[in-house]
């Protein structure tokens, strides 16, 4: 794992578990919001899972959870035409989700691990650039890194 970005790795499935036990903890959604926060929770969970699904079946080779690209071919297509981190945006839509469903500790920490996916994509995106010389041609194209209109 050394040299190939393991720390990030660890931080985020560690922060990923630690979002699902979160879901387990005091304090709830309100009685009230929680209907509808369920509802909202379950749809964006199954709609975030299908992204990163969706996105991983396109990465196809090169899919790794490791910073350091595998030079498997640069994918600029299907989700990677709308954002270029789709599995991150699948991520965020599963968590988030999930989060929405359980409780607020959960989307506390949801929002922990949506920070440091920014910080790891910012180390991707110059690993990529070194392996890949499209690499900056396709940022150009596609603008936006992980959440569509917005960042």
């Amino acid at each position: 794992m050394k040299g190939r970005g393991g720390g990030w790795v660890v931080v985020q499935f560690v922060l990923m578990a630690a979002v699902v036990a979160a879901g387990f903890v005091p304090p709830h959604w309100p009685g009230g919001a929680h209907e509808v926060l369920s509802v909202v929770g379950v749809v964006l969970a199954i709609a975030g899972g299908a992204v990163a699904v969706w996105s991983g079946r396109a990465l196809g080779r090169a899919l790794t959870p490791f910073p350091r690209p595998v030079a498997a071919g640069l994918v600029t297509t299907g989700p990677f035409a709308v954002v270029r981190h789709p599995i991150y945006l699948g991520g965020l839509g599963l968590f988030g989700g999930y989060s929405l469903f359980t409780s607020i500790p959960a989307l506390v920490l949801t929002g922990a691990l949506v920070a440091l996916w920014a910080g790891k994509i910012r180390v991707e995106e110059r690993l990529l650039a070194d392996v890949y010389d499209a690499y900056p041609a396709y940022c150009e194209r596609v603008r936006r890194r992980m959440i569509p209109f917005v960042y």
